[in-house]
Order: structure tokens, then C-alpha cells, then sequence
């Protein structure tokens, strides 16, 4: 074909105006696909998020009625678990684990327990929270007779599982802040534990919204161990947990004894 004939329109290369369009038509597509990715996954961000409230809610409401932060209305338990926390944070005492503290103290002082188990991580030889709250509770008075310490309470979970399987409680007085004890309570009674909660105080300015987020997760993560069959990372062989004889007046407990955890000793376990 001479090459001055003109070309078909089939051999025409496109024009300005058609590249423009197909340029156009790709982008509507994309932003298309792009709307409907986002769609998806705005939609999974909401179910996830109604999914963990959901389970937040679920927890608090089906261990609300067991759970009190009156001391009168505790009722009398041979032992109760304090869930272990850390001592010291920013080189000053941890809020929580001194409410802990206190708390078990009162009870035990009141005759509401016969003795004490203390569940927290010993992670190092310098990192040790089942000693720390043995020699804290020395100090509000409680004799170290009749506390017994769990030195595999990793995650709440190994503290409850642990209360039944190493120490033989078939029912235990949960001692922590509430948020903590309805997941213990939760926990426990998956496992056949008849779980009750003393609920330390909460500090002011702890960081509360912090604090409720990392619940929530916990919480999910909680529901997840039990659908999964999780359990504690040691088990290990039956220990005894050492109980004063009957729930009488504390005859150990002298007038001048300290109620307030004091911040200024140091723990080298």
C-alpha cells in the first residue's frame, strides 16, 4: 500500500479526546474499587469493635453481682488470690498493686479469709511479684504463715487455673481492682471455680481510659484462651496453701498495726 493512501480508521492511532476518556474511565474504576475496599473495611473495623464491646459488656454484666468493694458485705472464704501487678512504676509505688495489698490485708485482719495466695510473674531473680506481696502483706501484719505464694501466675488465666489445680481451691476470693476481677471471675468459672471479687480501690488519675482499652483487649483475649482450650503455661505438683485454724478475731493484729502500705522500702527479692 502506498504510503501516502490513507490510513482506516481501525489503523487510526487514538486522539487526545479518547486517551482523556480512558483515562477518566480508569479512574472512576479505580476510585470504585477503592470505595468499595474502604467499605469493607470500615464494615469489618465496626464488627470488630462492636464484637469486643460486646464481650467487654457481656463480662462485666454476668459478674456484676459478684463482685463488691464493701467489706461487710464480703463473705467469710478460707483464701484470697491477690492478682499480682508490678510493686514499683517510674520509681514510685504502683497505686494498684498498694490497693491490692491493702485490701487483702483488711480482709485477712477482718476475718473474712484464713489465708492468702499470692499469683504474679517471677520472671527474674530481680523481678519476683509473689515475694513482693508476701513481704508487703508482713508489713500490714499478715503473718507469713498463712500466705502462699503462686510464682507461675503469668496472665490471670495460669492464676486461676493454678488456684484449682496446683493449690486444690475449689472457691477463691479474687482480689484486685474490679475491671480485673470480673475477668477473673470469668475465667474461673470456665474452669469450675466458684469465684467471688473484693474490689480494691481504683486510683484517681490512673490513666482511665488506657486502662479500659487494654481491659477490653484482654477481655477478647480471655474468651479466645477459653474457646481454644488455652491453659496455663505451668502447672507443675500439688502444693498446700497454709490456713490459720478458724476465722476468729486476728489475735495477731496489734493496735499500732500500719493500714497504709508504705512506698519508701525497696524489694530486692
Amino acid at each position: 500500500m502506498p504510503e501516502h493512501w490513507p490510513r482506516s480508521d481501525a489503523e487510526q492511532p487514538p486522539t487526545e479526546h479518547e486517551h482523556t476518556t480512558a483515562a477518566a474511565v480508569r479512574l472512576r474504576l479505580w476510585r470504585k474499587r477503592l470505595g468499595r475496599g474502604l467499605s469493607i473495611l470500615l464494615f469489618g473495623l465496626a464488627s470488630l469493635v462492636t464484637m469486643l464491646l460486646l464481650i467487654d459488656l457481656g463480662i462485666s454484666l454476668s459478674t456484676r453481682g459478684s463482685i463488691t468493694d464493701q467489706l461487710d458485705q464480703v463473705q467469710p472464704t478460707e483464701v484470697a488470690l491477690i492478682l499480682g501487678t508490678s510493686r514499683g512504676i517510674r520509681g514510685r509505688l504502683n497505686p494498684f498493686y498498694q490497693a491490692r495489698i491493702e485490701a487483702a490485708a483488711e480482709l485477712y485482719h477482718s476475718c473474712k479469709v484464713r489465708g492468702i495466695l499470692v499469683s504474679g510473674d517471677n520472671a527474674t531473680r530481680y523481678y519476683n511479684e509473689p515475694v513482693s506481696m508476701q513481704k508487703d502483706l508482713i508489713a500490714l501484719g499478715v503473718p507469713a504463715d498463712y500466705i502462699s505464694l503462686d510464682y507461675a501466675g503469668f496472665r490471670t488465666l495460669d492464676s486461676m487455673v493454678r488456684a484449682k489445680e496446683v493449690f486444690g481451691l475449689e472457691e477463691v476470693l479474687v482480689v484486685s481492682q474490679r475491671f480485673q476481677a470480673a475477668r477473673a471471675i470469668f475465667l474461673g468459672r470456665q474452669f469450675g471455680i466458684d469465684a467471688q471479687g473484693y474490689a480494691a480501690a481504683d486510683p484517681e488519675h490512673s490513666g482511665y481510659i488506657k486502662v479500659r482499652i487494654r481491659e477490653i483487649l484482654a477481655r477478647a483475649a480471655a474468651v479466645l484462651d477459653v474457646l481454644t482450650g488455652q491453659g496455663p503455661r505451668f502447672l507443675g505438683d500439688p502444693e498446700m496453701i497454709r490456713l490459720r485454724d478458724e476465722l476468729e478475731p486476728a489475735l495477731d493484729l496489734v493496735p499500732e498495726q500500719p493500714k497504709v502500705l508504705k512506698a519508701a522500702r525497696s524489694h530486692d527479692p
